[in-house]
């Protein structure tokens, strides 16, 4: 029997009668004769709302206990969605993330799937029943719970595709796919009907929101085809999956991260106390990237380091940030008021055509540069917050709108 993983994000469920729309959609595709295996986010706003009741008892609480609270939330969406289906005469069951086998590293609030044993959930399949599973969880090898980062219900829905050898993995959401720019920001933003794997990858990890990084990866690896659409709305999908190269080429995307903080070291310690500071970094669980290292050719011209930190969604930051300060003191300086922009796109650096005419388009607007970075996909610029929204408009009407 054909068999598919949908999942549907927390806006999707956000109240009884969503949740209820949903196992009607659900409902039609199981009497079409095909097994289905759900994940589901936390209802709504929930994950936000049990964040900062944690952050209200403590600024900075314990990674393990985070995990335990967290996934609460999805325990309740998946146990509602279960009723809603038996309401309506379909047989299910809902599991958590450590029911169904997805098996993890021990690192808590950010944590690797590893592998998944889904012997549980092919059971149930086999039995007749929609399998809905909680989203964004999973179990150590420790076995402790344990939380896969932001949009991490993504990664639990490609994960069990991969382990099911489902036939498709649909993540709906509320949007209808995957557009050229965050269309709040740009009016005109373009539906992609179709994106490579790892031009959506390079957007997931510049700030785009619509699909979790670590789910793209995820699907590259296994071969998975992934259908991002609407779940209230299906006239348009976005299917990420293999493209032949320099089938698409160009700039594709604009995207934007906006709140980001650069730390930069400097002096005769630099390497050293990049070493350390990344060490630090690591046990407190906060990826770092776009990491630069200048080793000195003399005294004149001090070794240097720096590297970037997406500081919003890490617990706890400022303490960090002030022992990160109290142990390096002047040698380090953190820029916190810069945004990065990123192009994205097959072939944008076989030359330097498309960094140099991005460079010029800002300067003619009085917006100063403060670092770039490229990738064989991914031109990236760092600038000021102020400037971030009215630089993507620029680019998105120079590279994409007029293409």
């Amino acid at each position: 029997m054909t068999c598919i993983v949908q999942k549907y994000g927390g806006s999707s469920l956000a109240d009884v009668d969503k949740i209820t729309k949903v196992a009607e959609m659900i409902a039609r595709v199981k009497r079409q004769g095909m097994d289905v295996a759900v994940v589901v986010s936390a209802m709504g706003k929930t994950t936000n709302q049990l964040v900062g009741m944690a952050r209200s008892i403590s600024p900075k609480p314990p990674r393990r206990e985070m995990d335990m609270l967290l996934s609460t939330g999805e325990r309740i969406t998946m146990s509602l969605l279960c009723m809603a289906l038996h309401q309506m005469g379909v047989e299910s069951v809902s599991l958590t993330g450590s029911q169904c086998g997805i098996i993890t590293n021990h690192r808590h609030n950010d944590a690797q799937v590893i592998e998944v044993r889904p012997f549980r959930v092919q059971d149930e399949l086999a039995d007749g029943k929609v399998v809905v599973v909680g989203g964004f969880q999973g179990v150590s090898y420790k076995r402790d719970i344990t939380t896969l980062g932001r949009g991490g219900s993504d990664t639990t829905a490609v994960a069990l595709a991969a382990a099911l050898d489902a036939e498709r993995c649909e993540i709906y959401s509320d949007v209808d796919g995957v557009y050229s720019a965050d269309p709040s920001v740009v009016a005109d933003a373009r539906h992609l009907p179709e994106v490579s794997y790892p031009v959506m990858q390079e957007m997931s990890a510049a700030g785009a929101k619509v699909l979790n990084a670590q789910a793209v990866q995820f699907a590259k690896e296994k071969k998975i085809a992934i259908y991002a659409g609407s779940t209230f709305d299906r006239r348009k999908e976005t299917i990420v999956r293999k493209i032949a190269p320099g089938r698409v080429v160009g700039v594709q995307a604009v995207v934007s991260e906006k709140e980001i903080t650069r730390l930069r070291i400097k002096g005769k310690t630099a390497l050293s106390d990049f070493s350390w500071v990344s060490d630090f970094l690591e046990g407190e669980q906060v990826p770092i990237k776009e990491v630069h290292l200048t080793t000195a050719a003399d005294d004149s011209n001090p070794s240097r380091a720096s590297f970037i930190v997406s500081s919003p969604n890490i617990y706890g930051w400022n303490e960090i940030k002030a022992k990160i300060d109290q142990h390096l003191g002047d040698r380090v300086r953190f820029d916190t008021h810069l945004s990065a922009l990123s192009l994205i796109g097959e072939g944008l650096n076989r030359d330097n055509t498309t960094l140099l005419a991005a460079l010029g388009l800002l300067k003619q607007q009085g917006i100063v540069i403060a670092g770039v970075t490229t990738t064989s996909f991914r031109i990236s610029l760092l600038m000021p917050r102020e400037n971030i929204d009215q630089s993507v408009r620029l680019c998105h009407a120079k590279w994409v709108a007029d293409a």
